[in-house]
């Protein structure tokens, strides 16, 4: 029963999310670059398999806070494998990989002016 103040049930399947470890990127890159590269996978990965709805709820995960990011992958029914959700599966058991640009910025990180 859903009372007010309760927390909600987390599936046993899933793990708490983390912040990725900090990572470095082959060669310095702008947030322009990044940006790009981000695009590039989310409009490319839904050809390597999987649903369509499960790629959709992984990008705005990885586009969100912690807490959001959590509550979404628990309602879409992702099984996170990797806390930092670079590896992930869905209830029919289709994996999911994540490249860490795509979920946190690299420690070399041009900022532009």
């Amino acid at each position: 029963m859903g009372c007010a103040g309760s927390t909600p049930k987390v599936d046993e399947n899933s793990k708490k999310l983390k912040k990725p470890k900090p990572w470095k990127h082959t060669q310095a890159i702008t947030p322009t670059q990044l940006s790009k590269m981000r695009e590039e996978f989310w409009d490319t990965a839904p050809h390597y398999g999987g649903q369509k709805e499960i790629w959709d709820a992984l990008r705005a995960a990885a586009e969100a806070e912690l807490p959001l990011a959590q509550t979404i992958v628990n309602s879409a029914g992702i099984i996170v494998s990797n806390s930092d959700m670079t590896l992930c599966y869905d209830e029919r058991g289709a994996k999911y990989e994540l490249p860490k640009y795509v979920l946190s910025e690299p420690t070399n990180l041009i900022r532009e002016p």
